[in-house]
């Protein structure tokens, strides 16, 4: 398990843009299960919606790339490297992520060649359904 502290030393995102709060398995340049809770204190709740807040689905996007990046740049060849977005493809929101909720962010790399790479992620809690993805990146 990676806390908040070690995923800083991996992945160069900060507050208020750090968008995992600790990783619960990792296996590098394969696949990773994060976590990331949502708190009302959240600054995007302000405007996203007022009354009735919902986290905009593309930083459920990114939540899930950041998962991701932990798993590429978790590798000793990417250490200090960036992991960037190529693409997103097949994404598919299925519920609204409101203040409580407990993302379970999971990545597995499907495939690979070079500095570019595609893969699949999934935002859940239990058997709920948040977000679904295939993610193409770039590591530079």
């Amino acid at each position: 398990m990676l806390d908040i502290n070690e995923i800083k030393k991996i992945i160069p995102q900060r507050s208020p843009f750090l968008m995992v709060d600790r990783i619960e398995e990792l296996e590098p340049g394969k696949r990773a299960i994060g976590k990331k809770c949502v708190s009302y204190n959240e600054p995007y709740f302000e405007g996203h919606f007022p009354g009735e807040p919902v986290m905009p689905g593309v930083l459920i996007l990114e939540a899930m790339a950041q998962v991701g990046a932990v798993v590429c740049l978790s590798l000793e060849e990417n250490k200090g490297k960036n992991a960037y977005f190529g693409g997103v493809n097949k994404a598919r929101f299925r519920n609204k992520v409101i203040p409580g909720d407990v993302l379970t962010l999971e990545v597995e790399l499907i495939k690979g060649k070079g500095s570019i790479g595609v893969a699949s992620a999934k935002a859940y809690d239990g058997d709920k359904v948040f977000a679904e993805a295939e993610l193409i990146f770039a590591i530079s």
